[in-house]
């Protein structure tokens, strides 16, 4: 009953703004609701720091309502990280681990995301918390090479995710139901580095939904140089867990923890999916 008031709604919402759209006031109305979603901020509070937000849709206000306790394994790894480091945020959404980093550790933080509906709202989260000079937006894909592919989504709601780019499936291993894509490049870990000069990462961030063994592939030679990489990996994708922990120990890391928050123990599709929280030894040679 719900999915059909939804669906009947949306054809509503569909159908007024076709015939809005005909009229000058008509799109006069429809900008100004657009410049009304962007424009309600809101504000919240984690431990001693204060972030604003836009917040244009209830999936973004989730977001920022649920930002201590969805994921704490990573606000905590985020804590213990050296002071003014480099982090690579892959999978930034709308940049609430980024702008995270960029506070409370004075990083230097590069966001990867390719988004074309999530990149104006981390731009605007990242601006209204005068973070400019720290956080700096790679609007492209991470991929195992240079290349030109689709960039397939599930969702073209602001704060959206469930992507994937080059692939057919998803954060499950299973074929991804997309309902939109487009054509753009991807580039690997080694070209961010070797051809776009971004600096080598202290850290890592990663979450891409089932991509994450893909990317990895494609920087070998910079994770041996990572300090530590918070990964999250399905371990019931076994494709993606076996080739994940055999990637990140031939770097010479070694995983410490894996973690995900008490409420995805009560739910069936993130049952068993986990951050993981890998290390590099202190004596490594690497």
């Amino acid at each position: 009953m719900l999915s059909y008031f939804k669906k009947m709604t949306r054809k509503s919402i569909d159908c007024a703004v076709k015939i809005l759209g005909k009229f000058s006031v008509g799109r006069y109305i429809e900008t100004a609701i657009i410049s009304s979603a962007m424009s309600k901020v809101v504000e919240i509070k984690h431990e001693n720091l204060t972030f604003k937000f836009v917040a244009p849709n209830p999936l973004c206000n989730w977001r920022y309502k649920t930002f201590s306790i969805k994921e704490p394994e990573t606000l905590e790894w985020i804590d213990s990280i050296d002071p003014k480091s480099v982090l690579w945020d892959i999978g930034a959404n709308i940049g609430l681990y980024s702008i995270y980093a960029a506070m409370k550790k004075d990083c230097r933080v590069w966001a990867f995301e390719p988004s074309v509906f999530n990149l104006e709202t981390l731009a605007r989260n990242i601006y209204m918390n005068n973070l400019v000079d720290q956080i700096c937006i790679v609007p492209m894909p991470l991929s195992d090479s240079l290349c030109s592919s689709r960039m397939q989504l599930t969702t073209t709601e602001w704060g959206g995710a469930l992507s994937t780019f080059g692939q057919k499936f998803g954060w499950d291993g299973n074929k991804i139901q997309k309902i939109f894509e487009f054509h753009t490049i991807g580039i690997s870990m080694e070209d961010a580095v070797n051809n776009l000069l971004i600096p080598i990462p202290d850290y890592i961030k990663m979450d891409v939904d089932g991509l994450e063994h893909f990317i990895l592939r494609g920087g070998m030679n910079m994770l041996k140089k990572t300090k530590e990489i918070l990964i999250e990996v399905n371990d019931d994708f076994h494709e993606q867990a076996e080739q994940t922990h055999a990637l990140l120990s031939s770097a010479g890391l070694i995983m410490r923890e894996k973690r995900h928050a008490v409420d995805m123990e009560y739910s069936a599709e993130g049952k068993n999916c986990f951050n993981q929280i890998w290390s590099r030894p202190v004596d490594s040679s690497y």
